[in-house]
């Protein structure tokens, strides 16, 4: 640790010698109360006041299996001092689950976890990909735009030493839901831009090139608009004043301006996705979807944004569990069903064989 005893994580994954002993307590373990002892990383953290003018602290505490409310009502001040967005902190109180709160930690101390006592495995989740693989997919996915300017438009954005790449690669695609992580925009865009590829080639009158352009791009202010430290995922000034689609479209824009005789049609082909992906005007998108593209990317990323839910979710399960608890995301619970060897082997054989005939 530095001498100023920040005590961010550092961006390296402890080795297993590094640790006295394995985390033993995740959030996903938390069902019925209980005392709790155990490090998290804190997402969010910020005072309020009772109705007698005190102050109590409400926070988000998180590890690699899910997010876990959290509050204190006791030594709240001492507690937010050490208590920073982004700091891995060993949390001791009391699990509840209350009528009225909900499932919440409710914390009698709090102190910086110390280097050794933890690993940045156990506390922050990431894509199940490398980085190097999903940057090797997305870049197979550039080489089969064919137009050129199109082209010209993806290498000026993700180039090796593009600027916007250097943020892309590493920034996080939600604060909560989907892909909240270290390189979760990169996965989620290359995701949807394969569903995209997929897809485009089974229904007439698509434009290939532009549909998966605007896949790859449509949240791309993103990177402006959520703050670049992946510990402490939150949205920055420019996100909460702008937004991230007005964002992304000024950045596409502004590459699009600088590559001579870029088509205006295509131009506004390209922007319009990005402008149109949330999909509806309450939803946060300026216009809705117009043209076959746009309205395949949203189709698109919308899907990826619910299956990213339902991977959090399941990160979250216990073992043997198949349901998971009530997530906003979903709008319900999410069922996974466990089907063991015998059970499969039985179902296999209950099934037809495929004639080759």
């Amino acid at each position: 640790m530095s001498d100023t005893h920040d005590t961010r994580p550092d961006h390296r994954l402890f080795d297993a010698s590094d640790l006295p002993t394995a985390k033993a307590l995740f959030v996903r373990d938390l069902r019925e109360a209980g005392d709790v002892d155990t490090v998290l990383l804190v997402k969010e953290c910020r005072l309020a006041q009772k109705r007698n003018g005190t102050d109590y602290l409400r926070m988000k505490l998180c590890d690699c299996t899910g997010t876990l409310d959290a509050v204190a009502w006791d030594a709240a001040r001492d507690i937010h001092d050490v208590a920073r967005p982004g700091i891995a902190i060993r949390a001791r109180g009391r699990f509840e689950v209350s009528e009225r709160y909900g499932a919440q930690l409710v914390l009698q101390s709090a102190a910086p976890a110390r280097e050794g006592e933890y690993r940045l495995a156990d506390l922050m989740d990431g894509p199940a990909a490398s980085a190097e693989q999903l940057e090797a997919d997305l870049r197979r996915l550039v080489g089969t735009i064919r137009n050129p300017h199109l082209s010209q438009l993806l290498d000026a954005l993700f180039g090796d030493q593009a600027e916007v790449w250097q943020s892309f690669r590493r920034a996080p695609a939600a604060k909560f839901y989907h892909q909240a992580y270290l390189h979760g925009l990169l996965e989620h865009s290359v995701s949807v831009g394969n569903a995209v590829s997929v897809v485009s080639n089974a229904f007439p009158g698509i434009d290939r090139d532009v549909a998966v352009t605007g896949a790859l791009i449509h949240d791309i202010g993103k990177i402006e608009a959520y703050a670049s430290d992946p510990f402490a995922i939150d949205l920055t000034d420019d996100g909460k004043l702008l937004g991230e689609i007005p964002l992304g479209y000024y950045i596409v824009r502004t590459q699009i301006e600088r590559i001579a005789g870029f088509p205006r049609d295509l131009a506004r082909a390209v922007l319009h996705i990005v402008l149109s992906h949330h999909g509806l005007l309450e939803n946060g998108s300026p216009v809705t979807p117009c043209t076959r593209e746009a309205t395949l990317v949203h189709a698109m990323d919308n899907l990826g944004g619910k299956l990213g839910s339902f991977d959090r979710l399941e990160k979250g399960l216990q073992d043997g569990e198949s349901w998971s608890r009530f997530d906003r995301a979903i709008d319900g619970a999410a069922w996974f069903p466990r089907v063991d060897g015998a059970a499969a082997a039985a179902m296999d054989e209950a099934l037809p064989a495929a004639s080759g005939e």
